[in-house]
């Protein structure tokens, strides 16, 4: 799978991030990683940059000059990705929500399975969520669910941040022009993914919540994606609407 990038935005992640990148560089796969850091005052960069020496050919560092949001961290790493030739990338968290083993699967949903993105589904088969309070688990499923509905998305998770996209899809849509920076960000990729005809499916993973560092979950970040949803929708309703 030289093939393969991981990205990971990190902010204040010195908690975790050598943890997981021991457990995907010990995947079967090969998967390379880039992390890319906003100036973490907790100096996760300075950890990765250490790492960097024993895994020279897997792992790789970009480091931003503050927080400049989830969604411009991605796309920065999936610029990257592209100008490098990897058909596969990833986006996954850093505080172990994510199971890193699941990236077997994303992968093989694509690679095998011939999909264009796979979605590490947390609704597909239920509410697969671990460690969160239940106002949080509600929230989070509504909000899907209200997504679902105005974008017509046949989606169960389309908040979902664990995703594999093959390189034809980010070529596609027009990285320049996506317009949300918070979770916003994660709906507004799959529904230009959607609109371009990719073949989408969802894959049955088990979310848990972080145990060390802390949240980035704030109001601000919710009322992006309860508001910009129907903003977005409106807008694909024109013909100049860049998908």
């Amino acid at each position: 799978m030289r093939d393969t990038l991981v990205v990971i935005p990190t902010y204040n992640e010195i908690d975790n991030i050598e943890q997981l990148l021991r457990i995907i560089f010990a995947l079967d796969g090969d998967f390379q990683v880039l992390v890319v850091d906003d100036n973490s005052p907790d100096l996760t960069a300075l950890k990765v940059n250490e790492l960097i020496s024993e895994f020279p050919d897997q792992l790789f560092l970009e480091k931003r000059e503050g927080k400049l949001g989830l969604g411009t961290a991605y796309i920065h790493g999936f610029k990257w990705a592209l100008a490098r030739g990897y058909e596969y990338i990833f986006e996954m968290d850093a505080d172990f929500s994510h199971d890193p083993k699941d990236l077997i699967r994303l992968y093989d949903a694509c690679e095998i399975d011939g999909n264009d993105v796979a979605i590490g589904s947390r609704y597909k088969t239920g509410v697969n969520v671990v460690n969160w309070p239940m106002g949080r688990v509600l929230l989070s499923w509504v909000a899907s669910k209200y997504v679902r509905f105005i974008t017509r998305m046949r989606i169960h998770d389309t908040t979902a941040g664990y995703v594999c996209y093959h390189r034809r899809v980010l070529e596609k849509i027009n990285l320049d022009k996506i317009r949300f920076i918070g979770y916003a960000f994660q709906i507004e990729m799959k529904f230009k993914a959607y609109l371009n005809k990719f073949k989408i499916v969802e894959v049955p993973v088990v979310f848990t919540d972080r145990i060390k560092g802390e949240s980035k979950m704030s109001s601000n970040i919710i009322s992006e994606a309860v508001f910009g949803v129907i903003s977005m929708k409106f807008r694909s309703l024109f013909k100049n609407y860049d998908k």
